[in-house]
């Protein structure tokens, strides 16, 4: 399978090393003129888009330039599978695509120097246990309320850091930071 990859800043190459370690491709979507060539190179069934952390408002202003925020918000609404980690979980809030019905906050945890780690159980991993998840929060954002429809996947500290709607999987913190693919593999598997 081919995994499209926002790759607009961010930390999209850690994601692609998670992904090719699974046995699956990439391709960076930089342009409107990639999102189309992924489109026309992967059968609808089997596309899928990673949103990685960086910075929302930059990432939203070089979607807007490049004409990608309505052919991705479109495909996502057709129930394209989409991970959205960090500034991607935000990315999918009504302020931004408006594909998922979360509220956020950003930056909850406060600046660089409010970057934490944590173990925390993830509802709907494909594990025999449920063995915590390593969470790597930096400048992370945490989802302040769901509407229907969202299920809650995890949370620390009485905060959502990770939900499902529908084929869209949001969390606040970096799983392709961590040796742990069970994220990335949940996300393969919608």
């Amino acid at each position: 399978m081919t995994i499209a990859i926002l790759a607009l800043q961010g930390a999209f190459i850690e994601h692609e090393q998670v992904l090719h370690r699974l046995g699956h491709e990439t391709l960076e979507i930089r342009n409107l003129a990639d999102w189309q060539r992924y489109c026309s190179e992967v059968p609808e069934a089997d596309r899928r888009l990673v949103i990685p952390g960086g910075e929302s408002t930059a990432m939203t202003r070089i979607m807007r330039d490049e004409n990608l925020l309505e052919p991705l918000r479109e495909a996502i609404l057709h129930g394209m599978p989409v991970l959205g980690t960090c500034a991607g979980l935000i990315m999918l809030d009504p302020q931004h695509l408006a594909t998922m019905d979360i509220h956020v906050r950003r930056n909850a945890y406060g600046r660089q120097l409010g970057s934490f780690t944590a173990n925390a159980t993830v509802a709907g991993l494909p594990s025999a246990n449920e063995k915590p998840f390593p969470m790597v929060f930096i400048r992370a954002p945490y989802i302040e309320s769901v509407g229907d429809g969202v299920e809650v996947l995890a949370s620390v500290d009485s905060h959502i850091v990770a939900a499902r709607q529908g084929n869209q999987l949001a969390v606040a913190f970096h799983p392709e930071l961590t040796d742990d693919t069970r994220l990335h593999e949940l996300f393969l598997s919608l």
